[in-house]
């Protein structure tokens, strides 16, 4: 009988430390959510008014909004910002990144989602895959109609996004933006769209991948450099180089770029017509404030896709400009406030823009 009651016990235990080991293997992904604000996080007076107060919910009333979402994943909330994307800084930008960066070097720590207005999305987006050190899954998201509106569509976005920052398959492809059951390279999406809920699209490349209520599937990788093959850092930075943008038109004025140069900005992106051109009197201006001044012009395109092609109509070697290649004039001017942050030299910036 003692035997048979050792035996019994032995199973016990065994069953015991079998269970302990299955809860382990299976224990939930620890994704944070970091939020900033935005229409996800949006209030306005009414379910069909179209107008209402961005940034007025705190993250963890948007976690309770979301049925499951603790179903997939570990999920906790911590508030960054509670802005309007349009109020978006380098001071923001760069809080945000330090805490990425700091949350992904623990091991606690499987993915980042970022809760985020949606008008500069793309922005923030590329400038923390240029300097976020970590390949595990960092997802921003966001939504085109606020918490209180009819078929709001950000609690679904929210679930998505985090399913997609506690999925191993999302390890490696840099920071990604998933909204409207989409999932994009922070370096090609773009807001295409004012008010539509498909507003998000990567014009040129496509998306990446695609995500049901929380299934995913990738159907391409990301192939610029990005995460930990960036040369970019922010370690130590508390503020960035000023570069402005110029919107081209018929029959500009080159007075607008002295204006920029006298202004402080240390480099100039142009969104030029048709493949990053501009008036001769602005190329000849562009010349000028990088023989006298210094400033670096970059050109990029007012256009909504396409390549800005070097030396197309002219050398740009005879104006000292660079061309963006398919980086919009936003993200044009991320990567070249990161350049001259690191001190890249004019001969240096046309490899990177072919590059990141």
């Amino acid at each position: 009988m003692r035997a048979l009651k050792l035996k019994m016990i032995a199973f016990l235990m065994a069953v015991a430390m079998t269970t302990m080991g299955f809860a382990q293997d299976t224990a939930l992904p620890n994704v944070k959510i970091l939020a900033t604000g935005g229409t996800i996080a949006g209030s306005a007076s009414s379910a069909t008014s179209g107008s209402y107060s961005a940034g007025q919910v705190g993250i963890q009333t948007m976690i309770n909004a979301v049925p499951g979402i603790k179903k997939i994943a570990d999920v906790s909330g911590e508030q960054i910002a509670n802005v309007g994307s349009q109020d978006m800084s380098v001071e923001i930008w760069l809080k945000l990144a330090n805490r990425i960066n700091e949350l992904l070097a623990s091991d606690d720590v499987d993915g980042i989602v970022i809760t985020h207005g949606t008008d500069t999305q793309e922005e923030t987006a590329y400038f923390l895959s240029l300097v976020v050190k970590s390949d595990k899954p960092v997802v921003t998201t966001g939504s085109m109609r606020s918490s209180t509106s009819i078929s709001a569509e950000g609690p679904l976005n929210l679930y998505n996004a985090v399913a997609i920052a506690a999925d191993s398959q999302s390890k490696g492809k840099g920071v990604m933006v998933s909204l409207n059951d989409q999932i994009h390279a922070a370096r090609d999406v773009s807001k295409m769209n004012t008010t539509n809920v498909n507003s998000f699209q990567s014009p040129i490349k496509g998306m990446l991948g695609g995500v049901f209520y929380g299934r995913l599937g990738f159907f391409r990788e990301p192939n610029t450099k990005f995460g930990n093959s960036s040369k970019f850092s922010i370690e130590g930075i508390e503020k960035l180089p000023r570069v402005d943008i110029i919107y081209a038109y018929a029959d500009m004025s080159p007075d607008l770029i002295d204006m920029h140069v006298k202004a402080g900005a240390k480099g100039i992106v142009i969104a030029g017509v048709g493949n990053g051109n501009m008036t001769d009197a602005i190329l000849k201006a562009a010349k000028k404030a990088y023989e006298e001044h210094g400033v670096i012009v970059v050109r990029s395109t007012r256009a909504a896709t396409g390549w800005v092609l070097r030396d197309n109509e002219f050398k740009d070697d005879d104006y000292h400009t660079v061309a963006s290649g398919d980086l919009n004039p936003a993200k044009a001017r991320i990567l070249l406030m990161l350049a001259l942050s690191n001190g890249e030299k004019l001969s240096e910036m046309q490899n990177l823009f072919d590059t990141y």
